[in-house]
């Protein structure tokens, strides 16, 4: 899921990847805003903001929407850098350390909640943009831009496109391969919303602390990556083991 690379990559691994970091981003996403009251998974609006508060001349607001989409884009750049450091080293663990990083972001946001939320809420709306900003541009690059997570609007944009597609590419193979992408794009949407909706529902009993839940998501996506790779390579090794059993015997 996080490890291969591109060219081996498969829709069932775009597939899993997509359920779970939307998933999660649905869940900073409702929680970021019940907490600060700020869009916490995208920059769109903040940006409109910003302009709107410079246009009014109210420079220092303007500076918090200005550093809103600023850590949402140092978050990708980090995230980019990261992975292209670490892929000149070693590619086996490229994609582990930047999730085990926006673990750590979401963990500490929960853990220091109470006293960020007491002395500086918008640091909350900083690390959580910081955050998206790296899932953001870690999934796009596993995925070769195919999956994005943290933000809905460009998948409605690019679901209506495919759908419209639907009536003109008449061949099986163009259908199967739209149809495939649609099926992507509908599992974002729907556990983006999911995501949306438990964080809400036990927003008021947990507050912040509900981020736990998502780091624990994140890392079940890490174990369950290990596991199934050693499962494959078991595999491989007891197929490889009996065709050799089978030379043995001249079969």
């Amino acid at each position: 899921m996080f490890r291969y690379k591109t060219k081996n990559r498969t829709a069932k691994d775009n597939l899993r990847i997509a359920t779970l970091l939307s998933f999660v981003a649905g869940m900073v996403n409702v929680a970021g805003f019940l907490s600060v009251r700020q869009l916490t998974t995208n920059v769109t609006g903040h940006f409109a903001f910003f302009i709107g508060e410079v246009y009014h001349m109210d420079v220092w607001r303007g500076m918090v929407y200005f550093l809103f989409v600023f850590f949402f884009l140092l978050g990708s750049f980090f995230s980019g850098l990261l992975i292209e450091w670490i892929s000149r080293k070693s590619e086996w663990y490229v994609y582990v350390i930047p999730v085990l990083i926006e673990t750590l972001i979401l963990a500490c946001v929960a853990f220091y909640s109470e006293i960020l939320l007491e002395n500086n809420a918008n640091l909350i709306a900083y690390l959580l943009l910081f955050a998206m900003g790296l899932q953001n541009s870690l999934v796009t690059l596993i995925s070769n831009s195919v999956v994005r997570t943290t933000h809905l609007t460009g998948l409605f944009t690019d679901l209506g496109i495919e759908f419209s597609q639907l009536f003109f590419y008449k061949s099986a193979t163009h259908k199967k391969k739209l149809l495939s992408s649609i099926r992507l794009r509908f599992f974002i949407i729907v556990f983006f919303l999911l995501g949306g909706v438990v964080s809400g529902l036990f927003y008021y009993r947990f507050e912040l602390r509900i981020l736990y839940f998502s780091a624990g998501l994140l890392v079940f996506g890490l174990f369950y990556d290990q596991l199934r790779i050693r499962l494959n390579l078991l595999k491989r090794n007891i197929r490889q083991h009996g065709v050799l059993r089978k030379w043995e015997r001249g079969e």
